[in-house]
């Protein structure tokens, strides 16, 4: 198979590659510095194909998804990957990084799926993976940026998989726990403290997560085992959930949610006019 997997110069993005080679198969890697290109193709010549990409640059995005299509071979797989965190408290963190943000997680990851899916459409076969995390599907205080933007990803691929289950592609949305990468280090964005009111929340929270740094749960190179076996599923999960903590956290999240739900059951009902058209679920 052709695996076509975004930012892997280093961490999952890496892994997610190396693992698919091992495998035999062909991967197209993607790395926004010119010196990573040859890094990678030297990992398996032939079959290590790498490309410079910045996935903010829609049209670049466009044209490389063509090329590839057009000299290497029809892409099979895609994982969308790029992409890095952003630390901060809200109040505290410029809106110009919210945005930096979502341009490569948000727009990033919409335009590599946009680009690829018209050809895995009109051959009815395919299987599109976006690297998500478990702050898609629950919150933590200093990643507001970071997490609404995997939110973002979370809607709009959870749709997409809706839009493409009849044409033979699959959609699965990875959501990583804590990975032994560097995501929280130089991986990622943070913000400088500036109001005292948050220090007793936020400080101990930034300082475990530095702490933990390189000693995380996860091992990548069971992440990519992990991928690959999904390729294999008849029915493959359109959330994938990686790492025990990963599981703890969401399963916290999501009971919240749940609570909410119930607790005010009542009151939801109470907006509705009696004679009202209930709208159908998919």
């Amino acid at each position: 198979m052709l695996f076509l997997i975004t930012g892997v110069s280093s961490g999952l993005g890496r892994a997610f590659a190396q693992g698919a080679l091992d495998a035999g198969h062909t991967v197209v890697g993607t790395a926004r510095r010119a010196e990573d290109v040859a890094a990678f193709e030297a990992l398996a010549p032939g079959r290590a194909h790498a490309r410079q990409l910045d996935v903010t640059d829609d049209d670049a995005v466009f044209s490389v998804v063509g090329e590839i299509e057009a000299q290497v071979g029809p892409i099979d797989v895609l994982i969308a990957n790029a992409g890095y965190g952003h630390e901060g408290v809200f109040e505290e963190s410029p809106l110009s990084e919210l945005r930096a943000q979502f341009a490569v997680n948000v727009f990033g990851v919409a335009a590599t799926v946009q680009a690829v899916l018209p050809f895995m459409r009109e051959r009815r076969a395919g299987h599109v993976f976006t690297v998500s995390s478990m702050g898609g599907l629950m919150t933590v205080p200093g990643l507001a940026y970071y997490c609404g933007s995997k939110y973002a990803v979370e809607g709009i691929l959870e749709t997409v998989a809706k839009e493409v289950a009849d044409f033979g592609v699959h959609v699965t949305i990875i959501e990583p726990g804590s990975f032994r990468t560097d995501w929280a280090g130089r991986s990622m964005v943070r913000t400088q403290r500036s109001i005292q009111d948050y220090d007793a929340l936020f400080e101990p929270v930034r300082a475990a997560r530095q702490a933990a740094s390189g000693n995380q749960l996860g091992n990548p190179a069971k992440a990519a085992e992990a991928v690959l076996k999904i390729l294999e599923a008849e029915k493959p999960p359109v959330h994938l959930v990686l790492g025990s903590d990963a599981l703890r956290l969401v399963a916290a999240g999501r009971s919240e949610v749940d609570k909410d739900l119930r607790e005010w059951e009542e009151l939801s009902r109470s907006t509705d006019f009696p004679d009202g058209h209930q709208i159908a679920s998919n």
